[in-house]
């Protein structure tokens, strides 16, 4: 399974949503979410600052991750951003491959 962080702001309705709720709520919403495209949550936290939150997800593939985000901005109660993770043998993965590149004017 691959692994997304979802990250965002909420809208007044969705900050509202949130009061009414509360964090144990949105959790179960949250679970439900990430079950219907095949996946779980593994860590979610609220926090202070731009993003009201951070949602770090495993999920099947990129298109279940694009389905989840597409859905939940649709709602117009967050306004979401989407990043895909990568492990540390991922990216001993990723740097070991030799790609042929030439620079713009190179």
């Amino acid at each position: 399974m691959a692994k997304f962080m979802f990250h965002g702001s909420y809208t007044a309705s969705g900050a509202a949503g949130v009061l009414k709720d509360g964090g144990s709520g949105r959790m179960k919403a949250l679970d439900a979410l990430a079950a219907s495209v095949g996946g779980s949550i593994e860590s979610a936290y609220w926090a202070l600052g731009t993003e009201d939150f951070y949602i770090t997800v495993e999920l099947p593939d990129n298109k279940a991750a694009a389905a989840l985000s597409l859905t939940v901005a649709a709602s117009g109660a967050v306004r979401i951003s989407t990043a895909e993770l990568f492990s540390a043998a991922d990216v001993d993965e990723i740097a070991s491959r030799r790609v042929t590149y030439r620079a713009p004017g190179a």
